[in-house]
């Protein structure tokens, strides 16, 4: 499948939480990158699954059936934020900054349950995506672009734009295909570039994706980076701006949205294969 031959055949489709989509190929890429013994511990871990739950289904887990952690999806910044310095969430107690080294560092007791390390691998999966979407690393007045409205060529929000609009309209939903694709076009280069940064790092890349003025997010205004040029924050009750999405927006970012999918799932694996690799089984482990 060529990647943008389904550009102006398919709608994009916004029913799905990245999206579903983003997060099963992200995942499914992760899965192709684990060594050996990271995979056969992976495996060895959704065995537990009743319903056979592949890692890319289960990467979805913290959205679906219903959300878990929510406050953990994302991080949000002061709008005079410059660039991601440190591990912290300056506006919460807890974000995705917190959230991915916390299930790291479960997944890595091996006296733990297998149950519990099953459920951090999970919402590790889905950390590790999320702050790969730029739209997650944003300002909470907005609600990270929920509310700024699109129209055009992909109606509702630009939230939902880059968690699915994009990737759906320019690369389908086959996620199997897509991750193929483009795991295909990830060089040795790319994975020794990509694989020993860090949260900090990615959420970084986010941040200076989302407010850069190709996005539209915001208007760089004085320091800061405004809701509009003559509103400095979106405050409840007030009017949201609404921005059109042309097919020359989609066909600008879907190369951006390409390499965040790529490089989130080097990452995972990377993130994943030095856990299994510290992982030292002591004596008399409990059963699970």
């Amino acid at each position: 499948m060529r990647l943008t031959a389904l550009f102006f055949l398919l709608l994009p489709s916004l029913a799905f939480s990245w999206g579903q989509v983003g997060h099963y190929v992200v995942c499914e890429i992760a899965y192709e990158e684990l060594t050996p013994e990271a995979k056969a511990e992976v495996d060895r871990l959704l065995e537990l699954e009743a319903n056979g739950e592949s890692f890319a289904s289960s990467c979805v887990f913290a959205d679906f059936p219903e959300r878990q952690r929510p406050a953990e999806h994302y991080v949000n910044f002061p709008r005079n934020t410059r660039s991601v310095a440190t591990l912290t969430c300056p506006m919460a107690e807890e974000c995705v900054l917190t959230a991915i080294p916390r299930d790291a560092a479960i997944f890595r007791v091996d006296s733990l349950p297998d149950t519990t390390r099953l459920r951090a691998l999970k919402m590790l999966g889905h950390w590790v995506a999320d702050v790969h979407q730029p739209m997650h690393t944003s300002f909470g007045d907005d609600a990270g672009a929920n509310r700024i409205q699109t129209t055009g060529a992909c109606e509702g929000n630009l939230h939902a734009t880059w968690d699915s609009c994009i990737l759906e309209t320019l690369l389908g939903n086959d996620h199997r295909e897509i991750a193929s694709i483009l795991r295909a076009s990830i060089t040795s280069a790319d994975r020794r570039e990509w694989q020993y940064d860090g949260p900090v790092e990615w959420a970084n890349e986010s941040f200076q994706i989302a407010i850069s003025k190709a996005t539209q997010y915001c208007v760089p205004k004085e320091g800061a980076c405004w809701y509009e040029k003559t509103n400095f924050i979106l405050s409840p009750g007030e009017e949201q701006k609404t921005i059109e999405i042309r097919p020359s927006y989609l066909k600008r970012h879907g190369k951006t949205i390409e390499q965040r999918l790529k490089q989130a799932g080097v990452r995972l694996a990377a993130l994943i294969n030095r856990s299994v690799a510290a992982i030292e089984s002591p004596p008399g482990k409990p059963g699970n």
